[in-house]
């Protein structure tokens, strides 16, 4: 009798469950732009959903304890005067939020932690630099102050918000419009997807591609890609059918060390090509982690060149692996200039530098785009789709077949968009491993993803370590080249949100910022410094409206004094 056997996961029995109808926000107008955009974002204090609003574009900001119908004259954060496509929280600071809007400019407020009185009408710092719509915003996970906007005109450009000068400008990497954007863990990386098909790589400090993929998904819909905590890229798009999958991508780019450089038909090592460094055969368990190595054939034992352990190596699939001490060097080897035979081209500044998918899935026929939502801590994506009831969750390893189905949340009502809660704003004592914001069309649900414990401790395999709100670099030192892991911090204790911190704008150099070069950059009018005939207009208009004023005064005031006369007069 076969017997079945059960992937051990701790994961296996998530579940997710709305929350109370008391616990949602009710009477909210959401936005109908059509952009695929979440149109929500949360962090542990606030969440932020974009509206309908007349006159231009508006964003609303609750508390996250300010539950129930919300007032039709609540407090909007308005300024943009065209819809409101993205909104991103500062993840070093839960009191900043970035807004990028199609007339072209991207906004940074300062929300204070009391409800205002009025419509929040005057941004810390507006962003211009694209000259067509901006619809993707996302902050460095490890550098204060650094935010990346990508526009209509595809162009990536990356701010120093704390100045608000331009670090970065990437014009000639996409030759037409922006899907996604997404960093890599610690900010050194870019994934993009474009609209002529291609998934790329990129090095945005050297303002290169370090590998790129056509067809991901062959489908002409868009597509979507997130880093993964291994360094993979997981995808979502169309197949040539209109059928919706995803993907899990193993790239290697020119910054990985090894380069695979010859495959062996004999037991016996052959000198790599040129001078590059032999390490010998390697064996399967390191090539299954950088390559999705499959095993077959006759199997001796050998020294593995990368973990130097002793492992049954397949003869008939060993490889050579070499360290190449330049690029040009890589160059050769994949032209066939280097010496040897039966070399296998490095997948490295090439057109297609990606190979087969480590995992290629198809999902259903819907139209809606896929979002992924990635939680590093676990391990686990989230597929939201516009327009679904439901959210389908799994979870990547690096057990065949990568990407394991875990489970569905289905409900009755269609979602127009989604907000994820930072990991530290989750309640540990509940076992809650991830709670997303669904939009309806006039209010937001919580829905809550549970791991089931009987235990009420602090679960440790569910709460490792995760970044916490305090940056690893300053803007400057990223931009010279150094990188840094996010600063981690413990749940044990659960989380509490820093008192508010002011974001400090250093205004001398706005002032002397100079635009980009290049045709891209929409020049305004208040970048024209003023000529001393129009400072002392502008003085001498000041004392005239001063005297007015003064004269004013001095009017009510008699005018005060003769009421009191006659009201005395009568008495």
């Amino acid at each position: 009798m076969s017997r079945r056997v059960v992937r051990q996961s701790k994961f296996r029995h998530v579940f997710g469950q709305a929350a109370k109808a008391d616990q949602a926000y009710e009477d909210i107008r959401v936005s109908k732009v059509t952009w695929d955009s979440s149109f929500c974002a949360v962090n542990p204090k606030f969440l932020a959903i974009i509206v309908e609003a007349g006159g231009g574009g508006a964003f609303i900001v609750l508390p996250l304890a300010k539950t129930g119908r919300v007032d039709k004259n609540y407090p909007l954060v308005t300024g943009h005067t065209a819809p409101v496509l993205d909104i991103d929280w500062c993840p070093h600071n839960d009191n900043v939020i970035a807004s990028a809007s199609d007339d072209t400019t991207i906004m940074v407020w300062q929300i204070p932690d009391y409800t205002p009185m009025r419509n929040i009408t005057e941004p810390i710092l507006t962003l211009e630099g694209h000259s067509k719509r901006v619809g993707i915003l996302s902050w460095h996970p490890t550098a204060r102050n650094v935010l990346l906007s990508a526009g209509g005109d595809n162009v990536i450009i990356i701010w120093n918000v704390g100045t608000g000068e331009v670090l970065l400008s990437l014009d000639d990497i996409h030759p037409d419009v922006i899907h996604s954007v997404c960093w890599n863990s610690n900010g050194r990386l870019l994934a993009t997807t474009c609209k002529d098909k291609t998934l790329r790589i990129i090095d945005p400090r050297k303002g290169q591609v370090v590998a790129e993929r056509f067809a991901a998904h062959e489908g002409m819909r868009p597509m979507r890609a997130v880093f993964t905590r291994q360094g993979h890229i997981f995808t979502t798009g169309f197949t040539r059918m209109s059928q919706r999958e995803l993907g899990l991508w193993d790239p290697v780019t020119q910054l990985d060390v090894w380069v695979l450089l010859r495959r062996l038909k004999e037991p016996t090592l052959a000198p790599p090509p040129g001078d590059a460094e032999s390490l010998g055969v390697v064996c399967g368990d390191c090539m299954r982690r950088c390559r999705g190595y499959r095993c077959g054939g006759p199997r001796v034992v050998s020294r593995c060149g990368v973990c130097s352990s002793l492992h049954q190596s397949c003869l008939g699939n060993a490889w050579v692996l070499g360290r190449a001490r330049s690029v040009k060097e890589l160059q050769g080897i994949q032209s066939g200039t280097a010496s040897g035979t039966g070399l296998v081209t490095p997948p490295v500044l090439g057109q297609n530098n990606f190979e087969e998918p480590v995992a290629l899935q198809e999902m259903d026929t819907s139209n809606g785009v896929l979002l992924p939502f990635y939680d590093p801590d676990s391990s686990i994506v989230y597929l939201c789709g516009k327009g679904d009831s439901s959210i389908r969750y799994f979870e990547i390893t690096e057990e065949p077949p990568f990407v394991h189905y875990l489970n569905t949340f289905s409900s009755k009502e269609p979602q127009r968009g989604m907000g994820f809660m930072p990991k530290r704003g989750l309640d540990v004592s509940k076992c809650e491993i991830a709670r997303f914001y669904k939009l309806h069309e006039r209010k937001c649900e919580p829905i809550i993803m549970t791991v089931p414990r009987k235990s009420d401790l602090f679960q440790d395999d569910l709460y490792p370590d995760t970044p916490g709100p305090e940056p690893a670099l300053e803007a400057d030192e990223w931009l010279s080249g150094q990188d840094a892991e996010p600063v981690l911090i413990s749940l044990r204790d659960g989380y509490m949100p820093p008192k508010h911190r002011e974001l400090r704008v250093t205004k001398r150099n706005i002032l002397d910022v100079r635009p980009p070069p290049g045709p891209r950059r929409s020049q305004s009018a208040s970048d024209a410094p003023l000529s001393q005939h129009t400072l002392e207009t502008l003085l001498e208009e000041i004392k005239a409206l001063r005297e007015q004023v003064q004269a004013q005064e001095q009017r009510i005031t008699s005018l005060e004094n003769m009421l009191c006369e006659l009201v005395d007069g009568t008495d």
